[in-house]
Parts: C-alpha cells; sequence; structure tokens
C-alpha cells in the first residue's frame, strides 16, 4: 500500500520563523497601541472636562464711562445725507436747551478671579476710565468691582469685589515651563459674545512688543475682541497668560494672538494687591546692546551686555557707574542685552544693594549699588562734561566734516549747557558715519570712551586706536539729548 501524503502546516515546518514572526507581530501591536497613548496624552480627546472644572472663575466685564455729549445727528446717518435734518430736529426736540449733554459708553473684557475673596486679574486698558465696572459670573450673577491698582507697563489691572461666599478661582502657573507646541486654551467673552473657549497651542515664547517689561507667549488660540484680560490656560487648569493683543488685518483673529506671561503678571499682581502700585527697581543708566564692531573696539572678547550711554543723576552714578561701562553682570545674573537688565533691574527690590560687575578699561569691575524706586525717578539730568577748548576749526574726519561746539551752535541745536564737544557740521552720504545713522547736527562727546572737546583731542583718540591695532573706534554721539555708541571703521 502506498503511502498517503499528509499535509504539515508550515509553522509546524518551521518553528522558529513561525514564532519570530508572532514577536515581530506582538511588537507591532504593541507599538501602535503606544503611539496611540501618546497621542492622546498630547492632545486630549475633549477639553469639556477642564472647561468645565475651570469656567466658573472665569468672568466678563463691563465697564461704563460718561463722555461728552455731542450736537447733531453724528453716527446716526452719514453727513450730508437728506435723513440729517429730521435726525436733528428729533434730536432737538429731546434737547430742548439745545446743549450736548453727557452719555454713558460701554466696553466690554474679560477677566479670571485669583481668590476666594474676589480678587480679580484683567487687562489695564479694559477698565482704564470706567466709572462703573460690573464683573459678570459663569452662573449670571454680577457683582460691582473697584479697582486695587493698575500697572499700564504690562497692561495688568487687579479688582475686588466683596461677595458673601467664597468664590471659585483659578491658580497661577509657571510660564517658564510652557514649551513651543504646547497645547493651551483660552477662555473669555469675545466680541461679546458671553463665555467662550478656543484651544491652540504656544506658538512661540518670549516676544517683545511694545513695552520695557514685555514677555508674550505667541498662541494661536482664537484671541478677539473682548478677549482682553482673560486666562490662557495649560492643561492643568493653570494660568500661564492673561490675553492682551492680536496681530490683525481686519480686527479679528488670524491665530496670532499675545498673552503676557504670568510670571510677569504675578509680581504685578502681588505689588498691586500690597501696595496698590508697582515698586520697581531703577538704576539710573541710559543703555544700548553691544553690538561687533562696539565690542571690538573696546576689546570685549564676547558681543553681550549693556553698554551705559549716560549716566544722569541717580543710585547709578552714586556708585560710581561711569557713561562707556559694560554691565556684564546684574545681582548674580550674566547681562545678554538691555532688555534683559531691564527685566532684571525692574524685578528687583527697591532698596537692594545688589553688585553690579562692568567691564571697563579692559577689565571687569564689581561695583556695590543700592537700587532706587523707578516710579519715583526724576527726568534724567546730563553728566557734566568738561569746558570747550577755544580753538574753533573744521576737519573732514571719517566721513564728517566736524568743529567744536560754539554757544550759538549750542542755542540753535538746543545742547544742554553741561555738555560740550564736536559738532558734525556736513557728512558724506556715501561713508559709514552716514549708514550708521550720524548726521548733521549730531554731537561727539566721546571717542574711544575718552571726552573730547577739539579736533586733536579726537585725532589723538584714532591714532591710539590705530597704534593698539584696533579696527574700530567707539564715538558717543548725542542727538536731541539722547545719547547712543556708534563704532567706526579706522582701518587705513
Amino acid at each position: 500500500m502506498r503511502p498517503q501524503a499528509i499535509a504539515i502546516p508550515a509553522a509546524d515546518k518551521h518553528p522558529v520563523q513561525a514564532r519570530i514572526r508572532l514577536l515581530w507581530l506582538g511588537l507591532l501591536a504593541l507599538s501602535f497601541l503606544m503611539v496611540q497613548a501618546l497621542a492622546a496624552q498630547a492632545k486630549p480627546e475633549s477639553l469639556a472636562p477642564l472647561a468645565e472644572k475651570i469656567s466658573p472663575a472665569v468672568v466678563n466685564i463691563t465697564t461704563s464711562t460718561m463722555v461728552e455729549g455731542r450736537t447733531g445727528p453724528q453716527g446716526i446717518v452719514p453727513e450730508g445725507s437728506p435723513f440729517e435734518d429730521f435726525f436733528r430736529e428729533f434730536q432737538d426736540r429731546n434737547n430742548r436747551d439745545g446743549e450736548p449733554r453727557p452719555r454713558r459708553s460701554s466696553a466690554l473684557g474679560s477677566g479670571f478671579v485669583i481668590s476666594e475673596d474676589g480678587y480679580v486679574v484683567t487687562n489695564n486698558h479694559v477698565i482704564d476710565g470706567a466709572d462703573e465696572i460690573l464683573i459678570e459670573f459663569f452662573s449670571g450673577d454680577e457683582l460691582p468691582a473697584k479697582v486695587i491698582g493698575t500697572d499700564p507697563n504690562t497692561d495688568i489691572a487687579l479688582l475686588k469685589v466683596e461677595s458673601d461666599e467664597p468664590l471659585s478661582f483659578v491658580s497661577f502657573g509657571d510660564s517658564d515651563n510652557a514649551l513651543v507646541g504646547d497645547w493651551v486654551m483660552a477662555m473669555g467673552n469675545p466680541l461679546g459674545q458671553g463665555f467662550s473657549v478656543s484651544a491652540g497651542i504656544v506658538s512661540a515664547r518670549n516676544r517683545a512688543l511694545s513695552g520695557t517689561y514685555d514677555d508674550y507667549i505667541q498662541t494661536d488660540a482664537a484671541i478677539n475682541r473682548g478677549n482682553s484680560g482673560g486666562p490662557l490656560f495649560n492643561m492643568d487648569g493653570e494660568v500661564i497668560g492673561v490675553n492682551t493683543a492680536i496681530l490683525s488685518p481686519n480686527g479679528g483673529s488670524i491665530g496670532i494672538g499675545f498673552s503676557m506671561a504670568s510670571n510677569v503678571v504675578t509680581r504685578v499682581v502681588d505689588q498691586l494687591k500690597e501696595f496698590g502700585e508697582t515698586r520697581r527697581g531703577w538704576l539710573g543708566v541710559r543703555i544700548q546692546d553691544v553690538t561687533e564692531e562696539i565690542a571690538e573696539a573696546m576689546g570685549l572678547e564676547v558681543v553681550a551686555g549693556a553698554l551705559i550711554t549716560d549716566v544722569p543723576e541717580g543710585p547709578a552714578k552714586e556708585a560710581g557707574l561711569l557713561s562707556g561701562d559694560v554691565i556684564v553682570n546684574f545681582d548674580g545674573t550674566e547681562v545678554t542685552d538691555t532688555r534683559s537688565l531691564v527685566k532684571k533691574v525692574g524685578n528687583t527690590t527697591v532698596g537692594k544693594a545688589v553688585r553690579v560687575v562692568v567691564f571697563r578699561d579692559g577689565a571687569t569691575k564689581t561695583i556695590l549699588v543700592t537700587l532706587g524706586r523707578r516710579e519715583e525717578a526724576e527726568g534724567a539730568v546730563p553728566a557734566a562734561a568738561t569746558k570747550p577748548d577755544a580753538e574753533i576749526k573744521e576737519e573732514e574726519v571719517l566721513g564728517m566734516t566736524i568743529t567744536v561746539l560754539t554757544p550759538e551752535m549750542r542755542e540753535e541745536l538746543g545742547v544742554d549747557d553741561g555738555l560740550n564737544g564736536l559738532v558734525v557740521m556736513d557728512i558724506d552720504e556715501t561713508s559709514e558715519a552716514f549708514e550708521k545713522g550720524l548726521r548733521a547736527g549730531d554731537l561727539i562727546t566721546e571717542v574711544g570712551q575718552q571726552k573730547v572737546t577739539s579736533i586733536d583731542q579726537m585725532d589723538e583718540q584714532i591714532t591710539a586706536a590705530r597704534d593698539a591695532g584696533r579696527k574700530s573706534l567707539l564715538l558717543l554721539v548725542r542727538r536731541g539729548g539722547d545719547p547712543r555708541f556708534v563704532a567706526l571703521n579706522i582701518e587705513d
């Protein structure tokens, strides 16, 4: 009898290969599950639980302001319309004395409660000039609010409402932990439509718009008019920003919104709560950024720091800081540029004695400065200078025709009595000096960080810099009283 063939499963023929295939299938399935889990963690399926949790602390703000009345039908019909006389007659019947009557104007914004006893944060521009402020809660309840304090520099205001019951509130988070790409949620009252939620991501960090202390988080979460003062939340329900501004050609959201970072807001709020006003540190110097040309001219190895252009009466002058010093470290923190220094000084306690490290004459020096208060600082007073040289002549130097400042020029240019130097009479428009912004009428008070009152002194500084192997020379230039340093190439 002929034996019959028996079919043997492939798995049985090659058991090792079968196990490997099963292992790969298992790994693929596990990877798929992990990707799904990570995706779910990155973006929740729904923001509803978070919105429900924090919405009771978000408020609508209605402000009311009395403004001057206007005569005529302005704003009702176009000027020259055939209906203009009709509406004027209608207004006259309601205003028999013929005098314009005050009217009440309203505005809308957003805010959020930060404590159960009724402190509310919003933007300063939401409540600026308001006679009455009304807070509407998510529940529909309304309470009047009073202003505790405002800070126009960061556009933050702190309000207070009185409630018989503890209020729902939200807490600030650490805005420094917010990374580009993190999910965020904005809440507020856009376009007066009532409570609204929008979501997006952190698009950028450390944006500066126009203020000295700006530190904005940029987001693509929809922010519109009426969202001002509302909170920007992270996915833990913490406030990491206060919605303040948008970039838009048409007034509506195009996905570029700005929220003042919470680490700026919290310091302002704490001071407003304690003092009713801000109390920022004041060093008392005018400064500018260090460029590559300036660094080379001064012998700085790193293009960083804040170059002092003027030292008026104040803490810095009392401590011995000088024009031409480069501040490289303030209170233990490296200074990268002028913006970082201004923010650091402003956030330092008034009256604190801080160590300021400056680069001067090729070496670093530490100076102890006791900070004043910026809000109380008087106008800058220019530092004194030496008397001008009697010799008057003109000379063409580095593309500029210069001469010694005379009493007639001082009066014509409006130069303060305490300032002396060399006046730019004319300038070659093809020169580097013109390219870097120097113009006829500018006053050069220092060359190579030395005061100059004669053309010979300027020539000496140029020669000394060339002999020292320098490629550029630093000039302190003043225009309208405002000083700035300019580095010019002096290579033959």
